[in-house]
């Protein structure tokens, strides 16, 4: 709740100064021209975005940041081979733990649905927690659950905020530590395989895919955490269909796209900004691949918007679940 009423207050002051700025100017053109200035429509003006605003995160926060859906997604490629033709992946990203405290049952709840889609492999993108591993401990037991039929193999990597750089109590030290446990428990207490810069081989008869886990590569507009390497993480796999795991989106068009022909990149971080009108984000102003599907000739992105969030409210960017079937075409 303190973070919920520390946003509605900035952006109400937000929301209050721009009609007086509006007001300002115009009262200075008065000055200079025959203009006849009123106060009264600027501060109404200023009075109804701030109840608007208040209105809108308070249903965010009650109910738009826990009501989701499932988004299905299927993508023809002639390279993939035929014995993974109609592979299921459940992609999902940014749970931010902290915003779950107080909500269990709805994260169960999600954890259930994941598991009924049966999907063959599931692959997590970034952001399990927001600034501490301590956030992890008392979720273990849900998220464990977490189970696929290709061998339950639930891939992982890590997103900005896992490397902890926001928490500004720790020195380096006790910051490199708590990233090591979170790693721990996420392979060892979860079951999951954590790609640092890495890959793994999944086989069916005379068949192999390669699922890629870059680490968190942030090459566009917020360039905090740089520790992708994705000439390493390809190591092994030239002649293999490939599948990359990256937090961030702006690696995609900043190096997979010009270094690479992996055909599928699988990322998050986004969030759409947990703001979406009519179909329109602001963070698209920020990240040119912010929310859903892009392709570039061979080669596709999903950016999944995330379950969880930063700021305890949704606007119109619902939380998602994607499930993704792969089709041979050949």
């Amino acid at each position: 709740m303190r973070y919920l009423f520390i946003g509605i207050v900035l952006v109400s002051v937000i929301l209050t100064l721009l009609p007086h700025i509006v007001y300002v100017l115009a009262k200075l053109v008065s000055l200079v021209a025959p203009l006849r200035v009123s106060y009264r429509p600027f501060g109404y003006t200023a009075l109804g975005l701030v109840v608007l605003w208040v209105i809108l995160a308070c249903f965010g926060n009650i109910y738009g940041r826990f009501r989701h859906e499932v988004k299905p997604v299927q993508l023809t490629f002639e390279t993939l081979p035929k014995s993974f033709d109609g592979l299921r992946i459940v992609h999902i990203s940014d749970l931010h733990l902290d915003g779950w405290v107080g909500h269990e049952q709805q994260l169960q709840a999600r954890i259930d649905e994941i598991n009924a889609l049966e999907p063959d492999i599931i692959c997590f993108t970034g952001d399990l927690v927001s600034l501490g591993a301590e956030e992890l401990k008392p979720f273990v037991p849900i998220l464990r659950q977490l189970h696929a039929k290709e061998h339950g193999r639930v891939y992982a990597v890590l997103g900005n905020h896992d490397y902890l750089p926001y928490n500004r109590s720790l020195t380096p030290h006790e910051r490199t530590t708590a990233f090591a446990e979170l790693v721990r428990m996420e392979r060892e207490e979860l079951g999951w395989t954590v790609l640092l810069n890495e890959s793994d081989i999944i086989r069916r008869g005379n068949d192999s895919i390669a699922i890629l886990g870059c680490e968190n590569q942030s090459v566009g507009a917020h360039p905090v955490v740089q520790r992708g390497d994705l000439v390493k993480t390809m190591v092994g796999t030239d002649s293999t269909f490939c599948i990359l795991l990256t937090h961030d989106p702006s690696q995609w068009r900043k190096e997979v796209l010009p270094m690479t022909r992996i055909p599928l990149t699988l990322s998050g971080h986004t969030h759409a900004m947990q703001l979406r009108v009519l179909g329109f984000t602001p963070s698209r102003w920020i990240y040119p691949e912010c929310d859903g599907l892009y392709t570039e000739g061979c080669q596709h992105l999903y950016v999944n918007i995330g379950l969880g969030g930063t700021l305890p409210w949704r606007i119109g960017a619902t939380p998602e679940i994607t499930l993704l079937t792969l089709i041979c075409t050949k």
